[in-house]
Order: C-alpha cells, then sequence, then structure tokens
C-alpha cells in the first residue's frame, strides 16, 4: 500500500508552512486533516457557531474533493466544539449536509488551537 498526501504544500495565516497534509490517501482510506471555519485568505469565518460550521463543513468538502472523494464517501466524522452550548445548533447545520443519515461520529467539548468554534476531520473510504 502506498500513501499518498494530497494538498501537501500549504501555507497558513500569514504564510507560515504548515506540518501536515490536508488529506492522506491510504489504500482505499482518505484521511482528512482537521478543519475549522478558516476562509480563503486565512481568517477565521466571522460570527456565531452557525456561520462556523457551515464554513468548516465547505473546508471539509473541498479537501475531499481535491481527493476524489465527496461527503457520501465519508465514514466517520470527529467533531470538537469550543463550547457544549454551540452543540445543537451545530447539530442543525451539520443534519443538512447529511440529508440521507449522516456517517459515524464523535463529538466532544475541547479548546482549539485556533480563535475557531468548531473543528472536524472526517475519514473517507473511496476504493481506487
Amino acid at each position: 500500500m502506498t500513501i499518498e498526501r494530497i494538498g501537501a504544500d500549504r501555507t497558513g495565516a500569514g504564510g507560515q508552512a504548515l506540518p501536515f497534509s490536508p488529506a492522506v490517501r491510504a489504500g482505499d482510506f482518505v484521511f482528512v486533516s482537521g478543519q475549522v471555519a478558516m476562509k480563503e485568505n486565512g481568517e477565521i469565518e466571522p460570527g456565531g457557531i452557525e456561520a462556523q460550521t457551515k464554513r468548516t463543513m465547505e473546508n471539509v468538502i473541498a479537501v475531499l474533493e481535491k481527493a476524489g472523494c465527496t461527503l457520501d464517501d465519508v465514514a466517520k466524522v470527529s467533531v470538537w466544539l469550543d463550547d457544549p452550548r454551540d452543540f445543537w445548533t451545530f447539530n442543525r447545520v451539520y443534519a443538512s449536509y447529511f440529508p440521507n443519515g449522516g456517517p459515524a461520529r464523535s463529538t466532544v467539548r475541547s479548546q482549539l488551537m485556533v480563535d475557531a468554534k468548531i473543528e472536524i476531520d472526517v475519514t473517507a473510504y473511496k476504493p481506487q
């Protein structure tokens, strides 16, 4: 099995090189690194959990597309919320991305490394 790093030449805010790949394909599995509500300009999406969940999910979708996948290929999602009071609003927005039922998911409260309200990573399964 070979490991393919997808989008490995990335920079973060201020042009800083990021020491990870947005996604890695290992055989039939695609592992997407944690995505936050970061806009193209490197700034976090303003607003509350609703706006940040939408932006984060769009970032997940963009990385999946680079790996030749869609949300339909996602088998597992991990979610970190900065504030547990945001859970129900997050859940409502998240559910809109999986109208036919979602993948397996874990959601925990955690202080995030950047000034964001949410982080999401996913594992997709897409046979080559």
